[in-house]
């Protein structure tokens, strides 16, 4: 019997799902699934930040108890910049060189736990991790117990007299790049690791095999290939410590403050809210353009 004969009459092809229908249905599905997260950077970021803006702008005149109204004081801005332009440059000098020595220790840290640590690895990424699990203002304490003028650093260095008989660390700003580096390491190691982890160690053994010294080996083919880790890697890390107040708070003196504290003490002693907010403001643009100009003499595809 033919197959034609179940086939109703006046039916041509069997019927299909209505694909255009369904598509249609779906359009909108990833647009949804956004409409979270767009909720929350528009409550928690997007209206804070006009907010923020708005109060960079009031009259300078004004008080808490009187109230601001907004004059578009736009003097504000050269005003705060020139009042504390010596802890801005020293926010960034101090985060530069807590940087550096960073990279000095992260670097062969990161490249030692993905290529050589073998069982070891998932140890050494916890030790890495762990002193994350304490509160920051808690490590930045034990930094002081560690630098102050009768802990045992400072008796070593004075006993090889690299410290006078009255040197001493705490209060300086030595102590401040060291709490910077030791807060903001980790964000620095984790990149670095994920991208030498995949790091395919035949290239590493081809380079050898053409007579090429470790060195140049470091410089043409591990460098370049972890690149991407670096650049998220000094991100992550020299963002934070610009703006940060906690470690010149603790560790060092009104002489080693930056400009973090000078945000803090305008939001929360002073009460100068023009000020704090222009200040916020001129640290969001510095840091934007440096890392601007870092992308692109880094180049964006090195991060992707």
């Amino acid at each position: 019997m033919s197959i034609l004969a179940h086939v109703p009459a006046g039916s041509g092809q069997p019927a299909s799902p209505p694909q255009t229908a369904r598509s249609a249905r779906y359009r909108f599905l990833p647009y949804l699934l956004l409409l979270p997260g767009a909720a929350w950077l528009l409550l928690f970021f997007a209206v804070p930040l006009v907010q923020l803006a708005s109060a960079s702008l009031y009259d300078p005149e004004g008080s808490l108890s009187t109230g601001y109204a907004l004059t578009w004081a736009f003097g504000n801005y050269p005003t705060a910049l020139q009042q504390y332009w010596p802890q801005f440059s020293r926010s960034f000098l101090y985060a530069g060189m807590a940087l550096v020595l960073a990279l000095l220790m992260g670097y062969p840290l990161a490249y030692a736990i993905a290529q050589k640590a073998g069982r070891w690895k998932n140890l050494l990424l916890v030790c890495v991790v762990a002193p994350m699990f304490t509160s920051f203002l808690v490590r930045t304490l034990a930094w002081k117990t560690i630098l102050s003028d009768n802990g045992w650093l400072v008796g070593l260095l004075r006993d090889v007299h690299l410290l006078g008989p009255d040197g001493r660390l705490l209060a300086t700003p030595i102590a401040v790049v060291l709490g910077l580096t030791y807060n903001f390491l980790p964000f620095l190691v984790l990149p670095l690791y994920a991208s030498l982890e995949r790091l395919d160690y035949r290239l590493l053994e081809a380079a050898s095999d053409l007579y090429a010294s470790p060195l140049k080996t470091f410089r043409r083919v591990t460098l370049p290939l972890s690149m991407p880790g670096l650049i998220a890697g000094t991100l992550l890390f020299f963002i934070p410590a610009t703006g940060d107040y906690i470690n010149a708070e603790l560790l060092g003196t009104p002489n080693q403050y930056m400009i973090g504290n000078v945000i803090d003490s305008a939001f929360l002693v002073r009460l100068d809210y023009p000020q704090g907010a222009a200040l916020s403001f001129l640290l969001m643009s510095a840091i934007l353009a440096v890392v601007f100009v870092y992308l692109r003499r880094a180049g964006t595809e090195d991060v992707l």
